[in-house]
């Protein structure tokens, strides 16, 4: 299952279609929700769970804390909207295409994707997009 939270004011248009989405491309990789949620939070917001659980000082877009069991995932995914839409303006997309690479980005994560070493980050982009190809906006 998959639940949607918010600790701004923004609201996600059509939480199902993103919802069903990631629940997709989580049982092509051979995944199944057991309990996932996004919070949508602030710069500020994120930013203070950076510091308290990474010690890192500086914002991100999306901060992951997964407790599955094998293939059954479960955990809580972080994203700072603020930071959705500068990179979204950085990057010259629009603010849905950019939300749902992060969100899909922060759910790689829990399928055992990392991008940390140059080849990881590699593999990660290659799965970003082809997840990406198969939204419908």
């Amino acid at each position: 299952m998959i639940r949607i939270f918010y600790e701004t004011d923004f609201k996600l248009e059509n939480e199902s279609l993103f919802c069903d989405w990631i629940e997709n491309s989580m049982q092509e990789e051979g995944y199944n929700s057991k309990e996932i949620n996004y919070i949508f939070c602030s710069d500020e917001y994120l930013l203070e769970i950076n510091k308290a659980h990474l010690q890192h000082d500086y914002y991100t877009d999306v901060i992951g804390f997964q407790y599955s069991e094998g293939k059954n995932l479960s955990g809580d995914i972080f994203i700072s909207v603020e930071r959705v839409e500068d990179n979204s303006i950085q990057n010259n997309v629009l603010f849905e295409n950019e939300l749902a690479r992060v969100m899909i980005h922060g759910i790689l994560h829990f399928m055992n994707y990392d991008d940390h070493a140059e080849d990881d980050l590699i593999l990660m982009r290659e799965a970003e997009n082809k997840y990406l190809n198969n939204f419908k906006f």
